[in-house]
């Protein structure tokens, strides 16, 4: 059995990252669009300078141009984009990065917009009217278990700690997402919540 990846997400500071990495995280993930954990590419620079070499950083955009997204892979060498807008299926085909592709699982009918996709990972967060992320609240995941069969899944929205083991029992994703999920406030990590998170989901029972 394939061991389930775990990202970090909303990292942007050292300390949280060295932490994360120190715990076993597999990847990181830096948010480059709106959001109150948003960072700029020369603190990714910066942190990822004082990390050992071989960790996966991520990078978070949502409905940003090309070009701006191209140059902080450069500057950054970032290893996987993550797009949390609306981006097209015929936008996802301008990177050569691997791409994971955002989607907010309302219902059923989002199983149809994941067949139009050719990208690397689908990553699955909770629906919000307003919030492209960051909500706090699971999904239904039955409809996380139907989507295996478009490819690797991601699962984000809602998880924590408590309910980490049972997300990855359920489902068995290729990987699990957490940001708001192990903070002690926003944009700051608990360090015990993140270590308990990625035990209880690299030995979950």
């Amino acid at each position: 059995m394939t061991m389930t990846k775990v990202k970090i997400c909303g990292i942007t500071n050292l300390e949280d990252a060295q932490a994360a990495v120190d715990y076993g995280a597999d990847l990181l993930g830096f948010i480059f669009a709106q959001s109150p954990r948003k960072i700029n590419k020369k603190q990714v620079k910066n942190i990822q300078s004082q990390l050992p070499k071989g960790i996966k950083t991520v990078g978070v955009f949502a409905n940003q141009p090309v070009e701006e997204i191209q140059n902080i892979i450069d500057y950054c060498q970032l290893d996987y984009i993550q797009l949390h807008g609306s981006e097209s299926p015929e936008y996802c085909q301008e990177f050569e990065l691997p791409i994971i592709k955002a989607f907010r699982v309302k219902d059923e009918a989002y199983l149809d917009k994941l067949s139009e996709y050719k990208i690397d990972k689908y990553l699955l967060d909770t629906y919000h009217p307003d919030k492209l992320g960051g909500v706090g609240k699971v999904f239904n995941w039955d409809l996380a278990l139907k989507a295996k069969e478009y490819g690797d899944i991601i699962i984000a929205g809602g998880l924590n700690p408590d309910n980490i083991g049972e997300a990855i029992k359920v489902i068995a994703p290729y990987g699990v997402d957490v940001s708001s999920g192990v903070e002690a406030k926003t944009a700051k990590k608990d360090l015990n919540k993140m270590k308990n998170f990625i035990d209880n989901a690299k030995n979950f029972e």
